[in-house]
């Protein structure tokens, strides 16, 4: 199979879809791999690390679409490259098409077999979501240290305090993967960490965990509104696999909120579970509701892109490989995980989530589709 990894377009996203390594373990396979020119610059990968790993350079995006039978990359498609999809191709990236009815259409229109990342599923866990949310979740609290800071626009207050000084108070909303893992870099920051969940059984497990360090909470309208109206920063990282982030904290509830806490919105690319949410970039990260700082940047791993470019390829090369060597259809057949992230094949969804966002209709028998 010719398999393309071409450059990632977004703003500021210095990610890519596969390392040196990854090249060299599919090409031991027996395929070919097409790397545009400087794709891995950004996040430290060099043309020739890639050259002498055994992929083929190329100058030109289009060339890279047109000749790979699948196309991995790091983020969704952009407008500018729909014009790249075509009924043969296989794109293994994410998606998160919940939230992209333009995507979502492009796509169905195309007949793209599309493979998203973050609906990989197993059992409840969502190997592929894993450490870009486990890099989220750690930034998350670094940004919004940051915008804590008055040049920022926050409050002025440190994380952590100082002996004699209250630490900054840290809310936590959702317990998966990113909010454990930006749980764990507050504590670990000193400040003064709650974390709210409707898992009550994940809750204990947290609670053994850090033997009260960190205050768990259940989950629900009140709880939410108590613990916002002290809070000094805000996390939010609730998840539903392939559906919209459910908008758990209001514009009024913002309102109310002392002025210059921050909040922090991991699930925007799934549409953010704050009202006010709109996604921002690295070049302009920060907008202001009421009297706080919002931070909704939609690719927050691509501003540490050595680390999460080796982090992704860790989880997706397997799955590549499955695809490269059996086809989509042996693939997917064989692995009840991988078909679980196919969303749209030969112009239909088929995803229950994607369908649902966008009010389209779902098929169910994907076998005959791909």
């Amino acid at each position: 199979m010719i398999i393309g990894v071409p450059k990632e377009i977004k703003n500021n996203e210095f990610r890519v879809a596969m390392t040196a390594s990854g090249v060299h373990e599919l090409t031991r396979h027996g395929h070919t791999i097409l790397v545009e020119r400087g794709a891995g610059v950004g996040s430290g990968i060099t043309d020739e690390e890639y050259a002498g790993a055994g992929a083929e350079l190329v100058t030109d995006a289009a060339e890279v679409w047109g000749r790979s039978a699948m196309v991995v990359k790091v983020k969704e498609p952009i407008a500018t490259e729909y014009a790249y999809f075509r009924k043969d191709l296989v794109l293994f990236t994410y998606l998160h098409l919940a939230a992209e009815p333009e995507l979502t259409h492009a796509l169905i229109d195309s007949g793209v077999t599309a493979i998203a990342y973050e609906t990989v599923q197993s059992g409840r866990a969502l190997p592929l979501l894993a450490p870009m949310s486990e890099v989220a979740g750690r930034l998350s609290v670094q940004v919004g240290a940051q915008c804590l800071t008055a040049p920022a626009g926050g409050k002025g207050i440190l994380l952590g305090g100082v002996p004699g000084v209250r630490p900054a108070n840290v809310v936590v909303l959702g317990a998966g993967v990113s909010g454990t893992n930006a749980a764990a870099m507050a504590v670990g920051a000193g400040a003064d960490v709650t974390i709210l969940d409707i898992n009550i059984a994940r809750l204990h497990e947290l609670d053994d965990m850090y033997h009260g360090r960190l205050k768990t909470i259940a989950s629900n309208a009140l709880e939410i509104e108590r613990a916002l109206l002290d809070a000094d920063l805000v996390i939010g990282s609730v998840l539903i696999p392939g559906a919209k982030a459910p908008k758990l904290v209001t514009n009024d509830l913002v309102a109310r909120m002392k002025p210059g806490s921050v909040l922090v919105d991991i699930a925007v690319d799934q549409g953010g579970c704050f009202e006010d949410t709109h996604p921002t970039t690295h070049q302009d990260p920060t907008f202001h509701v009421h009297n706080s700082v919002f931070y909704c940047v939609a690719n927050m791993p691509g501003a540490v892109p050595n680390t999460s470019t080796y982090a992704l390829t860790n989880v997706t090369l397997p799955y590549a490989v499955a695809l490269a060597n059996k086809g989509v259809k042996d693939a997917l057949s064989a692995d009840p995980a991988l078909a679980a992230g196919l969303n749209v094949a030969a112009g239909q969804v088929t995803h229950r989530s994607v369908s649902s966002a966008h009010d389209l209709p779902l098929a169910t028998d994907w076998l005959q589709l791909v």
